[in-house]
């Protein structure tokens, strides 16, 4: 009972910022972070689905702030109001992205296109990053997390530019933890393989290929928000109070197989 009773307050008096917490993994990580204790704070472009996703947890604890994390005003706007209503900000966690058109070919893709990506996934997570820095530097602590990709690390699982913001993600994830350590500040990803939201299985049928296709190392099980939303809350904690410039992987094993070679079929 003790030990129960300590993991489910394990952020508890903690502050929270999760930007696009109005759906998937960023909406699974909104209810276990307040599950857990943990003031929070939803930034999203997505009115209507952020509003109901406060509705949902304590309305005593959970707050909705408009975010376009391409804008740099906004996100400052957001950690001015979090410190504002709450006092502090221990958790920046910026979990906003999109995927981008689903084009293979590098010749059919467009400037534009790329550009958007790039520019929600990476520089959006630059600008998060540097407006916790912002308020956390002062204290002298903080946890700032970045949802990244199997796409940080290896080529061939999706879009160019895709693939590209995250594998900048992580590079600035590096980055960031040297600078930041150094007042105690952690910066850390959790990197997913295919996790099934809407948005996910509709990309998966723009590809010809079905949820029960992609998973194929570890049977038997399927990456689900919540999963990915446990390591976050691990690295959210004080339990991974050591752990800065790391990447995450949450992939059932699919980065260390080549399964071409894989004797083990």
């Amino acid at each position: 009972m003790v030990t129960r009773i300590i993991i489910y307050f394990r952020l508890e008096g903690k502050v929270a910022v999760i930007t696009g917490a109005a759906s998937g993994i960023g909406e699974a990580a909104a209810k276990l972070f307040s599950k857990y204790g943990a003031k929070l704070v939803i930034a999203d472009i997505q009115n209507d689905l952020a509003q109901k996703v406060c509705r949902d947890l304590d309305p005593s604890s959970t707050t909705f702030v408009q975010c376009d994390v391409t804008k740099e005003e906004d996100l400052e706007n957001v950690v001015d109001i979090v410190v504002s209503k709450y006092g502090k900000l221990d958790i920046m966690y910026n979990n906003a992205g999109i995927m981008g058109a689903v084009k293979s070919n590098i010749l059919d893709n467009e400037k534009s296109d790329f550009e958007k990506v790039i520019s929600i996934n990476l520089v959006g997570t630059f600008l998060g990053i540097k407006q916790a820095a912002r308020v956390m530097i002062p204290r002298g602590e903080g946890s700032i997390i970045t949802t990244g990709s199997v796409s940080s690390l290896i080529g061939g699982v999706c879009t160019h530019a895709y693939t590209s913001s995250k594998h900048g993600v992580l590079g600035l994830t590096r980055n960031a933890a040297v600078d930041l350590g150094r007042y105690g500040i952690r910066v850390n990803c959790v990197s997913p393989y295919a996790v099934l939201t809407a948005s996910a299985i509709d990309t998966l049928k723009k590809m010809g290929k079905e949820g029960s296709d992609v998973y194929s190392t570890l049977k038997g099980a399927a990456l689900t928000p919540n999963d990915v939303a446990e390591t976050a809350v691990f690295l959210a904690s004080d339990e991974s109070k050591y752990v800065s410039g790391q990447n995450f992987i949450v992939d059932g094993g699919f980065t260390i197989e080549n399964p071409g070679l894989s004797m083990f079929k």
